[in-house]
């Protein structure tokens, strides 16, 4: 029988001994091919093979998160696995000893502003327990509130010198400075004295002096490894933006943090996606569904319409033969499209969200339509370039209004970004991505303080030529699927445009 010994490296990699036909099984069990590589420059050049490689052939190691898929890979071919211990990073399938009245009892006495959620409750036991895990879980479910209890009671047990590292404070990685912010005033909400923790993003001192740090990865990712030593727990809120080189590159900087946790509403679905992201987080454990959140009547309704705008025959001929971008181009350029959707936007009750994907072209167009014709209506643009502060501001206007209307790019404003009181989403601009659409579609599943339900009209673009569909409506068919899986309560309607 074939024999692997496999022992931790360090908590980001785990150093695995075997002979070298062995080795080269795992390095293609491994292996997977990334999605889309085959229209990439370097595969379609032959620099690259369009694979991406977990296991390392020549140093022979493997992400610690996927040592349960290394156990598959063993029993699958009923070789002999040998996890071996060190003496100071243990075993690499240590787990945790935590007793729910134990975790219970701990919340209690943090006075939080409210308790935990059952599904939260068991999610945060099963983390700790775990050591590591990505916790999916929707927009609206509270995964900040989550965040807050695994930290504080992680860092309560290392100072108590408990069965727990013997140094180290928590970092919370986020993907923009706005959500900095957030995740700051949240987390002074339930309760953690301002002076226990420590912002980073541009221009913010990179000495820490607190028990938590949070911080975007742009601001933190060329920091030298020893500066990651500090740290014995590490968050990565939407961590499914974690599959980048500097975003890998931070986690296995982080070589002293044996807990690490991961929270996202999504997951793109592909394998390599999913298998790059266990291996810094560990197994996703699914936390609770958006349907289960409106059912039991923690999330707003919510009622999709399908708007699928007919063009005339002439620009149907006309489009025919557009590439992709063309096609973008000529759609977001529609004067009589975007009017359509200003129209819309004005003639809706309560607060609405106008998402466009193209700044200049299409966003600050769309804006002006917009603020020009409203009359009463306060109406907000955001992008890329809209200060943090700019960002939050807006954001608390909105929280207090009721009928403003918010023009903001999906890079922006479809992840992270919590908003009460939002009533309406418009989908201004075409897109077929699963995590964006979720994401953006989460923005207004917060109950609002009336309780109305949520609308969401999903625009999109007939230009079908005899039998080629176009790319906008082939697109608006991949949303359909997302939310028939989803399931969504959803209605199509065609309007010629």
């Amino acid at each position: 029988m074939e024999a692997i010994r496999v022992r931790k490296l360090n908590h980001s990699d785990l150093q695995i001994e075997c002979d070298n036909g062995t080795a080269q099984e795992l390095n293609e069990y491994f292996s997977f091919y990334v999605p889309g590589y085959k229209f990439m420059p370097s595969y379609r050049n032959k620099i690259w093979d369009g694979k991406i490689r977990l296991f390392t052939l020549r140093e022979r190691t493997l992400p610690v998160g996927l040592y349960y898929h290394l156990k598959e890979f063993s029993d699958k071919r009923q070789y002999n696995l040998l996890p071996e211990e060190h003496k100071k990073y243990g075993k690499p399938d240590d787990r945790t000893h935590v007793r729910p009245t134990e975790l219970k009892e701990f919340l209690n006495n943090l006075n939080l502003p409210f308790p935990l959620r059952e599904y939260q409750f068991h999610a945060v036991g099963e983390a700790l327990v775990r050591k590591r895990a990505i916790l999916l879980s929707p927009t609206g479910s509270g995964k900040s509130y989550m965040i807050y209890a695994l930290a504080r009671f992680w860092y309560a047990m290392l100072t108590d010198g408990r069965s727990f590292p013997k140094g180290g404070r928590v970092l919370v990685i986020v993907p923009t400075t706005s959500l900095v912010e957030q995740m700051h005033s949240d987390f002074i909400n339930y309760g953690m004295p301002e002076g226990g923790m420590h912002k980073i993003y541009s221009g913010k001192d990179k000495a820490v002096d607190a028990a938590i740090v949070i911080s975007t990865w742009q601001s933190i990712y060329k920091l030298p490894k020893v500066w990651f030593e500090q740290f014995g727990c590490v968050f990565g809120d939407e961590v499914h933006g974690f599959k980048s080189k500097s975003l890998m590159s931070i986690m296995n900087k982080c070589t002293e943090a044996e807990y690490r946790f991961g929270t996202t509403g999504t997951l793109d679905g592909s394998q390599t996606h999913e298998l790059v992201l266990q291996g810094l987080f560990g197994k996703i454990y699914k936390v609770i569904t958006t349907k289960q959140l409106q059912d039991n009547d923690t999330l707003a309704a919510l009622t999709i319409r399908r708007v699928i705008l007919s063009y005339k025959h002439e620009f149907r001929e006309s489009n025919r033969e557009n590439t992709y971008q063309e096609e973008i181009d000529f759609i977001v350029g529609h004067e009589r499209r975007n009017k359509f959707i200003r129209n819309l936007a004005l003639d809706l009750k309560g607060n609405t969200l106008v998402l466009f994907n193209y700044v200049d072209k299409h966003g600050k167009p769309l804006h002006n339509l917009i603020r020009d014709k409203a009359k009463d209506q306060k109406v907000y643009f955001v992008s890329g370039e809209t200060d943090t502060s700019d960002r939050e501001a807006i954001r608390g206007i909105v929280e207090k209004s009721d009928g403003a209307i918010v023009v903001a790019s999906l890079g922006t404003f479809s992840t992270g970004i919590n908003i009460r009181n939002l009533h309406n989403i418009i989908f201004a601009s075409p897109s077929k991505s699963q995590i964006r659409v979720l994401q953006s579609i989460g923005r207004g599943l917060r109950k609002s303080d009336d309780g109305r339900e949520t609308m969401l009209y999903d625009i999109s673009d007939d230009l079908t030529w005899k039998k080629r569909k176009n790319y906008s409506l082939l697109h608006s068919e991949e949303r359909e699927r997302i939310y028939q899986k989803e399931q969504f309560n959803y209605k199509t309607a065609v309007i010629p445009l």
